[in-house]
């Protein structure tokens, strides 16, 4: 019997779902509305694709339920427990206005308020080391208290348990004897990194969020189970690799972008597949744009990221997302001045055109009204748009009140939502000293296609591709990601005084740590990748850089270390002070198990079907009103097919739109590729 792989995308607006014939590489796509029960979803899309739940040796799922938990702030009621007198780091933050400009800001409220923080009598010095023992009675007592107040869940935070979590192991235990029905967090297990503000914020968001993300992967299981699913059931993390269902339950935080995180690992395969290492990721959906930069074959990572303006410590992959995506809201400021997003209509009820309820204005109304897509072949033809109400909503709520035509005004709802793609682009590029011109550009998810073309020209990029059924290309993404943990830990040297051994000692440690929980997580690949990694800063700094331990670093000294670590502060800062003294501030270990990838299947010969379906007017900024624009079927398009703009190609999932000063033609794989007329 032939095995299948099944990689299920939960997005903003559609569940998405390829499958995968393992080793002939046929794939097979679905999409479902995502509002509602996400179960349901789950489990139609399997049933649309009349999958054999026998036949699937592993499903692998990118989800959203964490961070729309923590954007919406719907997540647990949860206690604090921690060292006494620092009842109030959550609170205080940094003491710092992050908006230094703006005599109003406030910031976000804490996820736990002040009576459900609790202190308890225990103390670890800064070399983790038994200053105070912890008081046993004193922690019961807090642990009463708190399961009175109703909570579901405790976080546990104590100071320099970085460095020694036995007083947090120990206060785990006592929650499992107090309240064996609640949730326990403590902080050495989801991040052993120093920085107590950015350590509890941490901690009590993987607290905030596990309840809902373990009883909802719970009813995943039992459900499967009754299937007779006797495959793996994996989820992706934030850091682009899977891992188990218990892991996944236990660290909620560790999946925050989970779904973004699939397309860009997406992107990293397909560069390999067309040799192309240097690639802009950018996924259009109905809520968010999502941008990632994958350099020299590998994308960018971050250890320290801020979702809803709150910060969390874990590796992650470098994914910029703003509020524009088909679903966003157009809207006047009080200034009169148009914006787009970062509102969104979602699923529920959708872009007025949809006809499903919706009232406002959005990006995918002014599309339709500006001739990108066609109004009965939608979602391939499930889906018919209503014209009529596009035209209201833009007209009452935008081209009335700036006083200008339908046609004008959706024309600059969709040139504002351009320009507000370009600058997140800009952001993740030239302001991190790469420039766009020497990367291509891979537009995906169910927008894609049609802000590629201006993308192109407004970020000078070398070309713009489109990859095979880009709406589901994120979850296409999920099969291409290998089983991955990481462990990081706070190791304060200066390199001038630490010695190879001592280096590799603690590595060595580390690597048997996480090997630890792969064998935990009851992973057991046939196949391992190890990498090593340092932050690093020149002495007196206050942030790092990471920079590569390479297996040479270890056998004489450490000066390639330290000459690495000058490069590469010099690339991110153009500053390079070799005669200062280079400190390491955090050890990361890496463990991939490497999972089989799927094959991409070279297009089919030519046949005789014509890819021209017709004619359709548009209108594009700059280029004029009522353009005649072909209209292509991207499945009948052959490699020897070239597309000369203004066109549509539509397929059943998305549309693309090229424009007059393009052409594009699809690759040998079937990738649609857009590059600009040469002058």
């Amino acid at each position: 019997m032939t095995r299948q792989r099944l990689a299920i995308d939960v997005g903003g607006t559609f569940v998405d779902f390829v499958s995968l014939e393992e080793g002939a590489g046929d794939v097979r796509i679905e999409k479902s509305p995502s509002f509602g029960s996400l179960e349901e979803r789950f489990f139609e899309g399997i049933d649309n694709l009349a999958l054999d739940l026998k036949a699937l040796s592993i499903i692998i799922h990118g989800s959203t339920l964490v961070i729309n938990t923590i954007v919406q702030e719907k997540g647990a009621r949860v206690g604090l427990i921690t060292t006494k007198g620092f009842r109030d780091v959550l609170e205080l933050g940094r003491g710092n206005r992050e908006e230094i400009y703006n005599l109003f800001y406030r910031p976000p409220a804490p996820l736990v308020e002040r009576y459900l923080r609790l202190e308890v009598s225990e103390r670890l010095d800064a070399r983790g080391e038994v200053v105070t023992p912890l008081d046993e009675t004193e922690a019961r007592a807090t642990i009463r208290q708190l399961k009175a107040e109703g909570v579901e869940g405790i976080a546990v935070i104590f100071l320099h348990s970085y460095l020694n979590p036995a007083h947090e192991e120990r206060m785990r235990a006592l929650v499992k004897e107090e309240a064996p029905d609640l949730e326990v967090t403590i902080s050495s297990e989801i991040c052993r990194e120093w920085r107590e503000f950015e350590r509890t914020s941490t901690t009590v968001l993987n607290a905030y969020t596990k309840p809902k993300l373990a009883s909802y992967l719970s009813a995943l299981a039992d459900e499967l189970d009754r299937r007779r699913f006797a495959g793996t059931l994996s989820i992706m993390q934030s850091s682009g690799g899977i891992t188990s269902l218990w892991a996944a339950s236990e660290g909620p935080v560790r999946t925050i972008v989970s779904g973004p995180a699939g397309g860009v690992i997406g992107v990293a395969a397909l560069g390999r597949h067309l040799g192309d290492n240097n690639l802009v990721a950018a996924d259009v959906g109905g809520t968010t744009f999502d941008v990632a930069l994958i350099s020299d074959g590998k994308p960018l990572e971050q250890t320290e990221h801020r979702i809803n303006r709150r910060p969390v410590l874990q590796p992650t992959i470098d994914i910029v997302s703003i509020g524009a995506g088909g679903g966003s809201v157009a809207w006047l400021d009080n200034t009169g001045g148009l914006q787009i997003g970062p509102q969104s209509v979602e699923a529920d009820p959708g872009p007025a055109c949809l006809d499903l309820g919706g009232k406002l204005a959005t990006v995918t109304d002014a599309q339709l009204l500006l001739g990108y897509l066609d109004p009965d072949y939608y979602l391939g033809e499930r889906i018919s748009l209503n014209r009529s109400r596009a035209e209201r909503v833009v007209q009452e709520q935008v081209a009335d009140k700036l006083d200008m035509s339908l046609t004008d005004a959706a024309a600059g709802i969709v040139h504002l939502a351009n320009m507000n793609m370009a600058y997140a682009i800009r952001n993740i590029t030239i302001e991190r000293g790469h420039d766009p011109r020497e990367f291509s550009l891979v537009c995906y998810g169910g927008g894609g296609g049609l802000f590629a073309g201006f993308l192109l020209n407004e970020l000078g990029a070398a070309r713009a591709i489109i990859p095979q059924n880009p709406a589901t290309f994120s979850a296409w993404g999920l099969l291409n990601a290998d089983f991955r943990e990481d462990y990081l830990r706070t190791y304060l040297k200066l390199i001038e005084q630490l010695s190879v051994d001592e280096l590799k000692a603690e590595l060595e440690k580390l690597e048997t740590e996480v090997r630890d929980r792969f064998a935990l997580n009851g992973i057991a690949p046939a196949h391992t990748v190890v990498s090593f990694h340092s932050a690093m800063r020149y002495h007196g700094q206050e942030h790092t850089v990471k920079v590569p331990i390479l297996p040479d670093d270890l056998c004489q000294d450490l000066i390639p270390l330290r000459r690495r670590f000058d490069e590469i502060h010099e690339r991110a800062y153009s500053l390079r002070l070799p005669e200062s003294a280079a400190e390491i501030v955090n050890l990361q270990v890496s463990i991939l198990g490497i999972t089989s990838k799927p094959v991409m299947k070279r297009l089919a010969a030519a046949a005789d079907r014509d890819p021209l379906k017709g004619e359709r007017l548009v209108t594009i900024r700059g280029h004029g009103a009522d353009l005649p624009a072909n209209v292509y079927d991207r499945e009948k398009l052959s490699a020897e097919t070239k597309v000369d703009g203004p066109a549509i190609i539509e397929e059943w999932t998305s549309t693309s739109l090229i424009l007059p000063d393009q052409s594009a033609f699809a690759d040998e794989f079937g990738n649609l590729i857009i590059k600009r007329a040469a002058k």
